[in-house]
């Protein structure tokens, strides 16, 4: 079935003739829209009434807000682009691809040491949860950053000692670092790690509980890292609210804690405060494990250390955590561990093929 009932300029929604003439067609029909499935609004990623639901959807000169942002995302099936020749305005959402990560990533050039290429601070695990920081530590090692220097959020020597034995080329206790990443696995003592942090005066990744503590912008650069539920905390708001307009969550969180937010899904949404908004479309189902965010955090904080502003150090983290859970995946099941073992071989071919 080809769908061009309404086109992008139409009014969201279909009319009952509408409904009544999709509800009489095969269900085992492959569903072909032209540009966006009718009855989605084009310009939010929202679903507010019936739609169509494609298969496939071939759009022309540009994807529109509703390709790439779920809910309307998933409506979409398959998209393909048709490149018709038209010059387009800067968009105000937008999504990487493997040429804009390459020209992004932090390269070492001939006279490099450990410390020009960034020195990356990790506030993480807990005698409760020793394992966030060994996950944490894991995504900041990947290579990107010249040094890692690990404390325990409860300076828990059992959870360093641990991370350690895993990363023994990670150093443990104080020092100068370019960038912290606080709070994954940190449970209570998460505040006075993130007050620690910030009193550095140097950008700052805050993830799990240390977002708990954030009510007000923090006096120092920083990348928020929640999923729906956390943002909905921080927000005030229901989970449910959020994952209906994720678009509009993302930018008001990003606006009232002046700070990049990553708000983390299916297709996870990268805002900075000025209403910037990039989408990252990498990944696989099988992401959706425990420790997957300590590690994106870690590689977040790692890009920052690098020099990378807090926006491209995001939205590179994002885009190199998706393709390296699909290298690790292979069509399969996979875990955090081998999603952070996969970055090295990611990079490789990112840096080859940009």
């Amino acid at each position: 079935m080809i769908d061009g009932i309404v086109g992008i300029g139409g009014r969201v929604g279909l009319r009952p003739e509408a409904i009544a003439a999709l509800e009489a067609v095969s269900r085992d029909a492959l569903v072909v829209s032209v540009d966006v499935p009718s009855g989605l609004d084009a310009d939010t990623g929202r679903i507010t009434a019936p739609h169509v639901q494609a298969d496939i959807t071939v759009t022309f000169g540009s994807h529109k807000v509703a390709h790439l942002v779920d809910p309307a995302a998933a409506a979409c099936g398959t998209v393909h682009l048709v490149d018709i020749g038209l010059e387009l305005p800067p968009a105000a959402v937008e999504s990487l691809q493997a040429v804009d990560v390459a020209a992004l990533l932090p390269v070492p050039d001939q006279f490099a040491h450990k410390y020009t290429r960034g020195v990356v601070g990790v506030r993480a695990g807990s005698a409760a949860y020793p394992g966030a920081g060994q996950l944490c530590v894991a995504g900041a090692a990947s290579g990107l950053a010249g040094m890692v220097r690990f404390r325990a959020v409860d300076d828990d020597p059992g959870t360093a000692r641990a991370v350690l034995a895993a990363h023994p080329e990670v150093v443990a206790g104080e020092g100068r670092v370019q960038a912290w990443v606080v709070g994954s696995g940190g449970g209570a003592r998460s505040a006075d790690a993130l007050a620690d942090a910030v009193s550095g005066r140097v950008p700052v990744v805050v993830d799990a509980d240390a977002l708990a503590v954030v009510d007000r912008p923090l006096p120092v650069p920083a990348v928020l890292t929640p999923h729906a539920g956390e943002l909905a905390q921080l927000l005030g708001v229901t989970r449910e609210e959020i994952e209906a307009d994720q678009l509009a969550a993302v930018r008001r969180a990003a606006d009232r804690f002046d700070a990049v937010v990553v708000l983390k899904g299916r297709r996870t949404l990268i805002a900075e405060p000025a209403g910037r908004v990039r989408v990252n479309t990498t990944g696989v189902p099988w992401l959706a494990t425990a420790g997957a965010g300590d590690v994106l955090a870690g590689l977040t904080g790692s890009l920052l250390a690098g020099g990378l502003a807090p926006f491209d150090a995001a939205s590179a983290a994002c885009w190199l955590h998706g393709v390296a859970a699909t290298l690790a995946s292979d069509g399969g099941p996979l875990t955090a561990g081998g999603v952070a073992g996969a970055l090295p071989e990611t990079v490789r071919r990112v840096l080859a093929a940009g």
